[in-house]
């Protein structure tokens, strides 16, 4: 094994440790007695049961990932990634079709190994908990949506990078990266009007004190707020959330219909307002140009190794091809990956503070986005006590009693 695959296997063997030790410490900073903060929200069974859920969920955790990281390794060391490529090479196609074919072929591989762990999740776990609201026919009608937007959409995104590696020349990496932040914008604007709605039904909130309140909030801090939509949540899952997307015309802010039957008009302006102070604080345009930039140094170093035959070698490859190589930098590149991740959630964690106070500060009711947070918590049985080390590489958001802690600290004024 050269000095690639040294870096490949080290890096996934790490990681599964690094991932299986925090998890571990995360299931013993579970503490048996309730948060004084959360008493009027939870009673002892269901902070119990909010447990039990986090301990089930872990442990499932534990099983996928070392079936993950098995499967992973043995197609690695059997050739699995040069079989594939012989048998796609044989076909006669040119290099974009097969790359499209390779690429197809191996995700639909994962895809189909990952099926029944997530039907058990779906089905069992969620399922014994109270959560889901999933049918089989929803389930499969997602599976299909789901593949067919990956060949129509992500196959077009691919055969346009692979043309390019193959044929512009030392720019490809450019053309790469300018074709992808355009398409990743596109995506941005057709997303809420064209492929959310394919899974989802987007009403629009009905007239009513709701929507007054609301209105009369996004008018106060000058947000011209038109597309404001109820999402049937509820269709897969008894868990609460809203969410922003978009931009211009398009933009539009939408609550889960599970959110709104378990919250006060007070409470929901409070979340709504928590939305938008990501949107005043350019939150969503910060992470885009973040992410546009990080595109350009990936696309930029792919570029160097994409042709470095000691990359195939380490996987066994017989020939060279944009297609393969696409998969192994990506294997490469995953320690660089992993510590940009940490960096980037430490910036997520940071933004929704801002996001508290900024609701908190305009609306001028911190009790409002307090109880919001709790019911929230209750409501999907988050875990109240998480190890400190597992927020640090796993949460984009702060755990909850720090947000209610940084609350209470924000100076408000009252009319």
């Amino acid at each position: 094994m050269n000095i690639y695959g040294m870096i490949v296997l080290a890096t996934l063997l790490v990681s599964f440790v690094v991932d299986l030790m925090t998890e571990i410490l995360n299931l013993r900073a579970l503490k048996a007695e309730l948060p004084k903060e959360f008493e009027d929200v939870y009673d002892a069974e269901k902070y119990q049961k909010s447990q039990e859920y986090t301990r089930e969920r872990t442990k499932f955790g534990f099983i996928t990932g070392i079936f993950g990281i098995v499967v992973t390794l043995t197609f690695w060391f059997a050739g699995g990634f040069n079989i594939v490529d012989q048998w796609v090479r044989d076909l006669g196609y040119g290099s974009i079709v097969n790359g499209l074919i390779y690429m197809g072929i191996l995700m639909f591989g994962r895809s189909l190994i990952s099926l029944p762990f997530s039907i058990y999740s779906t089905f069992v776990i969620e399922e014994k908990y109270g959560f889901n609201k999933t049918t089989p026919k929803t389930f499969v009608l997602d599976m299909i949506k789901g593949i067919a937007l990956g060949i129509i959409i992500g196959g077009a995104l691919l055969a346009g990078i692979l043309a390019f590696f193959d044929k512009a020349g030392p720019n490809a990496w450019l053309y790469c990266w300018v074709a992808t932040t355009v398409f990743t914008l596109f995506m941005q604007f057709i997303a809420p009007t064209w492929i959310m709605p394919l899974f989802n039904k987007f009403t629009p909130l009905e007239d009513g004190e709701l929507r007054t309140a609301i209105m009369s909030y996004a008018q106060s801090v000058n947000f011209p707020l038109t597309n404001l939509f109820v999402m049937d949540g509820s269709k897969r899952s008894t868990k609460s959330n809203a969410f922003f997307t978009g931009f211009g015309k398009n933009k539009r802010i939408a609550l889960f219909d599970t959110l709104i039957e378990n919250q006060t008009v007070g409470e929901l302006v409070a979340v709504l307002a928590h939305e938008i102070g990501h949107y005043k604080k350019k939150h969503i345009i910060q992470s885009m140009v973040i992410s546009i930039a990080h595109m350009g140094v990936m696309f930029y170093l792919l570029s160097i190794f994409l042709n470095h035959k000691g990359l195939f070698d380490a996987f066994y490859m017989e020939s060279m091809s944009t297609y393969a190589g696409l998969i192994f930098f990506g294997m490469l590149f995953s320690p660089i990956e992993q510590i940009l991740s940490v960096f980037m959630q430490i910036f997520s964690r940071k933004n929704e503070f801002e996001a508290d106070r900024y609701a908190t500060e305009t609306t001028s009711q911190p009790e409002n986005m307090i109880n919001a947070l709790k019911k929230l918590s209750a409501h999907n049985l988050s875990n109240l006590t998480p190890h400190p080390w597992y927020v640090f590489l796993n949460y984009s958001h702060p755990p909850v009693l720090e947000r209610i802690q940084a609350i209470r600290k924000i100076p408000v004024e009252t009319s």
